[in-house]
Formats: structure tokens, sequence, C-alpha cells
């Protein structure tokens, strides 16, 4: 092993026992919360004053409606979580925060699937054990993607675009990216790992779902560490994703036999 290799390893495990700033362990994660509550509230507000100046007239939900919300949506969330500190404290968020530091990598192309079957398999393992934990739960409810009735290929692509290239990539620089590259500077990468995946799982709402992102955080911030970037991790998000619009748009009876 090189001399390389075991300062990095000896890195590694120095932060397994990093002392916990608990500022930053509870501000941080609040803070990502407050800026997706704060994106939603602004883009509602929005359109309340448009409708009232009659500049807006409301329109049934529509794939194009949905598609321009949530890039809107996402934008917002990731100025806020990203600018707010700099614009109250100058505090820069870095590419090396980020996970941005390079372009992907073979290394990141082959672990993303890799890291796919190992999310399965603890996704699996976790929604069995949460089933045998809590009966009364009912862990078979259908997400709500946002995205329904789709009538046309225009639609199915904005679809597609929106679920499979935007949300993960919007999600991963968030999350796996800003909230978790800021929590290890404060705290054992253990729990950061956790306190996002928590927040993570908890942003999608229904239990099912929770558990799953769960599982997919904790399998994506260790593509993180393994290769120092977020790009596996994306596109570990992004096959993820992709099956899911499969099965929900192109192929749902397929769905109701797994």
């Amino acid at each position: 092993m090189s001399a390389n290799s075991v300062n990095k390893l000896t890195s590694r495990l120095r932060t397994l026992h990093q002392r916990i700033d608990w500022r930053y362990v509870v501000g941080l994660p609040a803070w990502v919360l407050i800026s997706f509550v704060l994106a939603n509230l602004i883009v509602i507000g929005g359109l309340l004053l448009l409708e009232a100046t009659n500049v807006y007239t409301p329109v049934p939900e529509s794939a194009v409606y949905n598609a321009i919300l949530a890039a809107v949506v996402y934008t917002l969330t990731l100025g806020l979580a990203l600018g707010g500190p700099w614009i109250l404290r100058r505090r820069l968020t870095s590419r090396v925060d980020l996970g941005l530091t390079t372009l992907p990598t073979w290394m990141d192309i082959i672990l993303a699937p890799a890291g796919a079957v190992i999310y399965l398999l603890a996704s699996g393992i976790f929604i069995t054990l949460f089933a045998v934990a809590f009966p009364q739960i009912d862990l078979q409810q259908t997400q709500d993607v946002g995205f329904q009735n789709l009538a046309n290929y225009s639609q199915y692509l904005l679809a597609f675009l929106t679920l499979v290239v935007l949300a993960p990539v919007a999600e991963e620089v968030l999350f796996r990216g800003y909230l978790y590259g800021k929590l290890r500077k404060h705290a054992p990468i253990w729990l950061a790992m956790l306190v996002t995946a928590v927040l993570f799982g908890a942003a999608h709402g229904q239990w099912n779902v929770a558990i799953d992102t769960f599982a997919l955080s904790l399998v994506m911030t260790s593509l993180r560490e393994i290769t120092g970037s977020i790009w596996a991790g994306i596109l570990l998000h992004m096959m993820k994703n992709g099956l899911a619009f499969y099965l929900l748009f192109i192929n749902p009876s397929l769905l109701g036999t797994l």
C-alpha cells in the first residue's frame, strides 16, 4: 500500500471519531428543509400574485405545468440553500463541498450499477424489518410523483426529463452534495450519513418511499466517500428513477405483478 493510500485511510479513520458539532448537525438539515419550504411558498405566492393581477389564469394540472413548477422549485431550493449562507455570513460553498470537483469517471459509471444492487438489497431488508415491527402501517401505497394522465410523447418527455434527469441532479447536489458535504466536516461520517438519509427519506413523505430512499441515500453517500464525488450517486439515482418511470408510465401492468 502506498504512502498516499495510507494517509487517506488514516484520515478517514479519524473522521469516524470526529467531534460532533451539534449546531451544524441540527442547523444544516433545518436550513435545507427551510429552503425547500421557502421555495414552495415563493412559487405559490408568485402564482397567487399573478392570478390576482390577472396576469396568470389558473389552468388544470398538466405535464408541462408540473415540469415547470418542479424546475422552479428545485432551482429556488438550491439557490436558497447555497446562496443564503453566502449572503448572510459570506460563507461560500465550494465545489469540494458539493462533490463536483471532477467530471464523471469510468469508476463512477462502473460503481453506479453495483450500488444499485446493494441499494435494492438494503431497501428490501429495511422494508421487511419495518413491516414486521410496524404491521399497522400500510407499505403498499403508490407514490404520487405529480404526473398523471400523460397524453402524448411531449408530455412523456417532459415527465422523463423532470423525474429522471432534473430531480436526481438537483437532489444529489442538495443532499449528498451540500448537506452531506458540510455535515462531514462537523460530525463523524456515520452520523453525517444517517442525518442525510433520514432527512432525504422524510422529504419523500410516504413511509414506504421514505424507507426506500433512506436505503438509497446510505448507498449514495457511501459512493461519494469511495469516489470523492457525487457523480456515481447521480447515475444511480437516475437509474432508480428511470426504472420507476418505466413501471409507472410505460408498463404499469408489470408493477402489479412485482
